[in-house]
């Protein structure tokens, strides 16, 4: 018995294009490709999805996930470890209520909180995360982009802070609205859009041609920059990447 993808999508509540984006990386390839050009998978790689659902809900990465079902890796090991994160988000998460209660108290009346106390128990690790793997995929001329960016927004405020983030959720919304319009990568609109956004990555750093297409492939590469272009339960990863990169190749 075999499923096509639109169905399998529908009962694993797992959009098709990340499905498509599971094959692309060799994760799930699925058990054959019709004559129409559609995907279609058996019990194998159901069963199989349902293994990194599973392991994506633990928190567990794309790689990760990988090695674990390709026998990379020793399942009780990534536990272990998986466990311990568990045990440091916890106490990362009692911090990050505390800087939310803090807020709620001061937005009520009561003393201010200190900018540098505003972000107390927000996830470091994970900037951390994303500068090696910058370093890892550009070498260390990115560690100089990533100094540079640190220090413009060394002396930002809040509302600077505020201000910035607001910009993002703007521009991601416009792109949305684009994506799901079915818009051109290179319709004049679109390409707007992709301005204020490469505008808005100038306010922290400012990438030339090769590294803003290369922030593009970020975007769909990694896990945890895909997740933040989920649109309407659909991915616009690789439109904005492709806007982008016709943008870098026609503006930078």
């Amino acid at each position: 018995m075999a499923w096509s993808i639109a169905q399998v999508a529908r009962m694993s509540k797992v959009t098709s294009r990340t499905l498509r984006h599971y094959d692309s990386i060799g994760l799930l390839p699925p058990a054959w490709v019709g004559d129409n050009g559609y995907r279609y998978y058996e019990k194998e790689q159901v069963h199989r999805l349902q293994q990194i659902l599973l392991l994506r809900d633990m928190g567990l990465g794309l790689d990760t996930v990988a090695e674990l079902l390709n026998g990379k890796h020793d399942q009780l090991t990534v536990l272990r470890n998986h466990h311990r994160w568990l045990q440091e988000e916890r106490k990362r998460l009692d911090r990050l209520a505390g800087t939310v209660a803090r807020t709620i108290a001061e937005l009520e009346g009561g003393d201010e909180v200190k900018l540098e106390e505003l972000f107390d128990g927000f996830d470091a690790s994970k900037q951390e995360r994303y500068e090696a793997e910058l370093v890892e995929r550009y070498g260390e001329g990115a560690k100089e982009h990533i100094a540079g960016s640190k220090q413009k927004m060394k002396n930002w405020t809040r509302a600077d802070a505020d201000d910035f983030m607001q910009q993002w959720q703007d521009i991601a919304r416009d792109l949305g609205a684009l994506f799901t319009a079915g818009t051109a990568i290179d319709a004049p609109q679109t390409q707007e859009v992709i301005d204020r956004h490469y505008r808005w990555i100038c306010l922290s750093w400012t990438p030339n041609r090769e590294s803003y297409t290369g922030l593009g492939n970020l975007y769909v590469d990694s896990d945890e920059f895909r997740v933040n272009f989920e649109v309407n339960g659909d991915n616009m990863a690789e439109w904005v990447r492709d806007a982008m990169a016709h943008y870098a190749q026609t503006r930078l």
